[in-house]
């Protein structure tokens, strides 16, 4: 049982699932029909790629990890599992993943690679060296809501573009807030997290923008300029909604600056995304049924 739950966390899978969960939602809106067999393929494909990224990044800070509250824990940090074992294991899965993506089609595989290769090579290297290791992370972040509409089209235009684009500019609003919450944490690792490299009102400021930014572009299919990628205006109006309230948590943290506030946004950033992405894929399903 050790041996599962080491697995579960070295790939970090609610992290995984979650990201699953995005390339599921890109692939329902940009799907014509379901493919039950191309659904099971980006699900394991998904959580291989993701999880392989995961391996590689405890391996890579295996030693800083061993420094933080929150990470010290882990099967590498502590030494339970070797990094040899370790790395056997992410290139097994990132062997099966592109395998598996490759199968759907080619873009989706490259598309996979160029996830691994950017979250592992550069973001995770940075991270200790500069702040603008969120703005490299942000792209990696952002493949899987629009991966699932490649996969499910084959090609890659203005609607998985736009998919892209809301959740890069989500991830900065999130990570910020997270680095906010567990500054003194990331501090004992190395880890520089925040814009300005400090809690400061520069910092909320730019979390605020970001925010904002994050929601405009999460209504703008409803303007008709995204091709396939529709939003009608009654699920405009919810998204922004939602979006009022991601707003109301960042605009809270510039006004306070605590790491209560911090871990709030940070929440509500989480339910978010999701419950946007949930908002598109249904508001899809009852035009087609209208």
């Amino acid at each position: 049982m050790l041996i599962v739950k080491d697995l579960g966390v070295l790939t970090k899978h609610r992290l995984s699932m979650s990201v699953v969960f995005s390339s599921l939602a890109g692939y329902l809106l940009g799907a014509e029909s379901l493919d039950i067999k191309t659904l099971l393929l980006l699900s394991i494909g998904g959580y291989c790629m993701v999880g392989a990224s995961n391996v590689y990044n405890q391996v890579i800070e295996r030693r800083s990890d061993s420094l933080m509250k929150r990470t010290a824990n882990r099967p590498v940090a502590t030494g339970r599992m070797s990094v040899q074992t370790a790395l056997i294991i992410g290139f097994l899965m990132t062997l099966l993943g592109l395998y598996l993506l490759f199968i759907i089609n080619p873009i989706t595989a490259l598309f996979g690679a160029i996830s691994i290769f950017l979250y592992t090579s550069i973001y995770t290297p940075l991270k200790q060296v500069t702040p603008l290791s969120v703005f490299i992370g942000a792209f990696p972040g952002a493949i899987p809501f629009m991966l699932g509409w490649v996969a499910a089209t084959g090609d890659f235009s203005i609607e998985p573009g736009t998919l892209f684009m809301i959740q890069f500019f989500w991830q900065f609003p999130h990570f910020w807030a997270l680095g906010w919450w567990l500054y003194d944490d990331y501090e004992k690792g190395g880890f520089f997290m925040l814009p300005t490299g400090k809690r400061d009102a520069s910092t909320a400021l730019q979390i605020v923008l970001y925010s904002i930014w994050t929601v405009l572009i999460s209504v703008i299919p409803a303007l008709g300029l995204t091709g396939r990628l529709l939003l009608s205006p009654v699920a405009a109006v919810i998204v922004f909604l939602f979006g009022i309230t991601l707003i109301y948590f960042a605009v809270r943290l510039y006004r306070i600056r605590t790491k209560k506030a911090a871990k709030e946004l940070m929440l509500a950033s989480v339910s978010y995304i999701t419950l946007i992405q949930i908002v598109y894929v249904v508001d899809k399903t009852f035009r087609v049924w209208i």
